[in-house]
């Protein structure tokens, strides 16, 4: 199987873009590449990377992102892998607007199951798309800044780029 893999650098670090030649399937950062790696395996089995320039304009999308385009990370498609239960917690998580957060208690009632707020945390922690399925947007019961697969300062950086107060 080959997947194709760009960086590129950002504000955060550099990141990693891996497509499967139509979609996006993994973004994650240079320094959890080895964390990325262990999902795409377990995923594809054995997988070569093919480095190539802007796969399906995915770069210039996160790119955009950067600069401030609210939009530039709409219509991307995605195949994100994962159990029937993650697949509806990371798709949720595109419900979540720019700029706004929402505790896990939230996100798992909006997916139907208001008791699996536990359960949503520890999906949200596997999501293989940072930044586009954008678990940064959720937080901690009284906006507590919790958790983030890419580290608290990546995460407290994402929101304040939204202009999401923190307090």
């Amino acid at each position: 199987m080959k997947l194709f893999i760009d960086k590129i650098n950002s504000e955060i670090g550099t990141i990693l873009i891996v497509t499967d030649g139509e979609k996006l399937c993994a973004l994650d950062f240079a320094d959890y590449e080895s964390r990325m790696l262990k999902l795409l395996q377990k995923r594809y089995g054995n997988f070569k990377f093919e480095y190539i320039k802007n796969p399906q304009g995915i770069s210039n999308k996160i790119q955009a992102y950067f600069t401030g385009q609210r939009t530039s990370l709409n219509n991307i498609t995605l195949n994100t892998g994962g159990t029937v239960f993650q697949q509806q917690v990371w798709l949720a998580l595109l419900t979540i607007p720019w700029g706004t957060t929402i505790a896990y208690a939230e996100l798992a009632a909006r997916i139907g199951k208001p008791t699996a707020y536990r359960a949503v945390g520890m999906a949200n922690s596997l999501n293989p798309i940072a930044i586009v399925l954008p678990c940064h947007r959720v937080v901690g019961a009284n906006a507590a800044l919790t958790g983030y697969a890419g580290g608290l300062e990546r995460k407290r950086w994402l929101l304040h780029h939204e202009g999401v107060k923190l307090i």
